[in-house]
């Protein structure tokens, strides 16, 4: 791939601007145009910033006709780096030069913390250091998102584009030993994407313990995750091509099995700012003419859910207040871009082995707990309580984010997600559990919390980093949602079949948190030991632009005429799953709303 001087304006025609991070802006301008492309080419139909997740799924469907489609990616190839393709290496990418970490601001909720936010820098996006985890989301969740303001956004209507997206490898015997399980009716056998098991799949005792312990709690076996309805204790599927034992990552799927002379990817290439034609069209909607692209120096973000509200902002579209502050000339006055943030709190318990024992292979070890899971008896009046203290939350929450939603719109979306968990029963945590070095390991984190954080430019300059603030345990939901999961922990490793195979618990040990202590004491070594879960989504929220959207129903930017988000920041709650499955259903579903558009 050429390289491009700095500051390089990349065209479109009328067609259209994607953002893909999470995040692919999609800009259909009559001609896009870029600098300098590997093609020496610098107008296209179709201009996608970011190829990653979502990014790399739009260009493969919109480059399916004749339309010349630009990806526009940060990073480069990761095809061979061992730290990406080895299934068993999770986390080895971590912290690496393909890894941007991202940091927030000190979280004034969470013990005064800087957490680290991961996401990748590499062709194929986040999917190419992710845990490759896929599960989907329960379909309340899904169908909450018109219940919002979205029409046409429920699970009937993205069930087939999962399908779509998806080639699921049948587990054989040996993976079925180690408890691989599915229901042949939810999965999609001719898609891009290859989802399966890991041929070091582990086969031990430790999933029939769990499953038998999770049983013994009231928590169901689930034979499949991925069918709309998540409680239960289950074995996983992963990206993974389970003939070759690699990871399946979105460019793997979607970009190198195909070759296309109207397919261009600009590599190692930030976008800085969308470009605009001087006067609004007739409808009164901006048109961006082109972006402006820089070769990456190491000092520019990539686009994604942490990248797309600066993009926006340093663009021109945003909170007037803040553009201001910086000399930026506000063409589009957006208050939504940036606020909404949401991600989850992570935490784990340790036990020990009893010794003499092994437990080798990959495990994909989850469960899914909903409220009465959790806090039994206790979740009536706990639905009670949180339920007064929504006005409060919506309240505080309107004051953090700058009053971009009124606290009315929030209140109405707190109330949805309070029905989600309460009425609905969707999990209200994962547990995941790996065993390694002698112990039994875990994460878990609480699924749906109610706090809203934002993000936003720190200034025009481009290489000052962003603010990212996801007010971690701002609400008191969230942090009493975690504590029930933690107690909840330490009563599955009590049960007999855990016992038996479990020694005492290491971390954090009944010293730090003794036995039956109290909500304080939990509290405090919570907020002490957390880390971010880096499910960043919202910033750029699908909602009527009355109520603090960004993007409406058809993804498109409001006030403008050809730019759309596709990622996970437009998503208007939290999942229960992980979010890369439904971020290639979404996808998928946003080309074909593109080509409909590109028809009318």
């Amino acid at each position: 791939m050429k390289s491009s001087s700095s500051h390089s304006p990349c065209v479109p025609k009328p067609s259209e601007i994607f953002s893909g991070f999470f995040f692919a802006f999609v800009s259909s301008l009559a001609t896009a145009s870029l600098l300098e492309q590997s093609a020496s080419r610098n107008t296209y139909d179709y201009i996608i910033v970011g190829g990653g997740t979502t990014g790399l799924v739009i260009a493969n469907r919109l480059s399916e006709k004749l339309d010349t489609v630009l990806v526009v990616e940060a990073g480069d190839s990761v095809y061979s780096n061992s730290n990406v393709t080895d299934t068993g290496a999770y986390g080895k990418a971590l912290g690496t030069a393909i890894d941007w970490q991202y940091t927030t601001i000190p979280q004034e909720y969470g013990n005064n913390e800087v957490q680290t936010l991961h996401a990748a820098k590499a062709v194929g996006g986040t999917s190419t250091i992710n845990g490759m985890s896929y599960t989907r989301a329960e379909a309340v969740q899904i169908n909450s998102w018109e219940k919002a303001g979205n029409p046409g956004w429920t699970w009937d209507n993205l069930f087939p584009y999962y399908m779509r997206s998806e080639k699921y490898e049948i587990p054989d015997a040996k993976r079925i030993n180690g408890g691989a399980s599915y229901n042949p009716e939810y999965h999609g056998f001719t898609g891009p994407l290859k989802v399966g098991y890991p041929s070091q799949q582990a086969i031990n005792g430790f999933a029939s313990a769990l499953n038998e312990s999770y049983q013994a709690m009231g928590v169901p076996y689930s034979t499949d995750v991925n069918g709309g309805k998540m409680r239960g204790f289950n074995v996983y599927p992963k990206t993974v091509d389970a003939a070759t034992d690699i990871r399946e990552d979105a460019a793997r799927a979607y970009y190198w099995p195909f070759s296309r002379p109207n397919l261009y990817l600009k590599a190692n290439s930030t976008a800085n700012r969308l470009l605009w034609a001087a006067h609004p069209n007739l409808q009164g909607n901006f048109v961006a003419t082109a972006i402006e692209v820089t070769a990456v120096d190491g000092k520019h973000y990539a686009a994604g859910s942490l990248r797309t509200p600066p993009l926006l902002e340093l663009s021109g579209i945003g909170n007037p207040s803040i553009l201001q502050n910086y000399g930026i000339t506000t063409k589009v006055p957006l208050p939504g871009v940036g606020e909404n943030l949401i991600d989850q709190t992570n935490n784990g318990l340790t036990f020990s082995m009893i010794p003499g024992e092994k437990y080798t292979g990959e495990s994909g070890y989850a469960a899914y707990p909903n409220v009465t899971d959790i806090f039994g008896s206790a979740a009536s009046s706990l639905a009670s309580s949180i339920f007064s203290d929504l006005p409060s939350y919506a309240s505080r929450v309107a004051a953090q984010n700058n009053n971009a939603s009124t606290a009315s719109a929030l209140l109405s979306l707190f109330k949805l997600q309070h029905s989600l968990i309460f009425d609905s029963q969707v999990p209200i945590a994962e547990i995941v559990h790996y065993p390694y070095d002698g112990s039994f390991g875990s994460q878990f984190w609480s699924t749906l919390p109610f706090a809203r954080g934002n993000i936003h430019i720190a200034s025009a300059d481009l290489s000052v980093p962003a603010n990212i603030n996801p007010n971690y345990f701002m609400l008191e939901y969230d942090i009493q949602s975690q504590i029930g999961i933690a107690r909840f922990m330490r009563k599955l490793f009590s049960m007999e079949s855990l016992a038996k195979i479990a020694g005492s618990e290491s971390w954090p040990g009944t010293r730090a948190v003794p036995a039956n202590t109290d909500d304080a004491t939990w509290t405090k070594w919570l907020k002490q030991n957390y880390s971010a879960n880096y499910h960043v989504l919202s910033t750029a929220i699908m909602l009527p632009r009355a109520m603090g959207g960004v993007v409406s129903h058809r993804l498109k930017v409001y006030g403008t005429a050809n730019v759309r988000v596709v990622d996970a920041s437009i998503f208007p709650f939290q999942l229960c799953g992980h979010l890369m499955s439904t971020l290639y259903a979404v996808a998928e579903r946003a080309s074909d709303l593109i080509n409909e558009d590109s028809e009318i």
